[in-house]
């Protein structure tokens, strides 16, 4: 589990450093997650999705990797996060763990 906290941790800089020409792209990757959870990550109350707002950067990472390779189950997060690299996802959890 450190061992994922310390490569999002590296693949978050990397992005970031990378990206830095535009300081809303993490913003704009995140607003494709709204329609389902929720305006900056507040998913309604009672509609079956999970609020992303303020979680855990480095356990949000696990669960979009594990929907990725598709051993967590889904009805459509595994197709979806196949449209990110990693260091897209790696920029849409840090935005989500920073709305708080």
């Amino acid at each position: 589990m450190k061992l994922i906290a310390v490569a999002a941790i590296g693949l978050l800089a990397a992005s970031l450093a990378g990206h830095a020409a535009d300081p809303d792209l993490a913003r704009s990757l995140a607003a494709g997650c709204t329609g389902c959870h929720g305006t900056e990550g507040r998913a309604v109350p009672g509609a079956g999705f999970d609020s992303l707002a303020g979680f855990d950067q480095a356990r949000m990472l696990q669960k979009l990797a594990d929907f990725k390779s598709g051993s967590r189950p889904a009805t459509v997060m595994h197709q979806i996060v196949k449209g990110y690299s990693d260091e897209q996802l790696a920029l849409i959890a840090a935005y989500f763990a920073a709305q708080r």
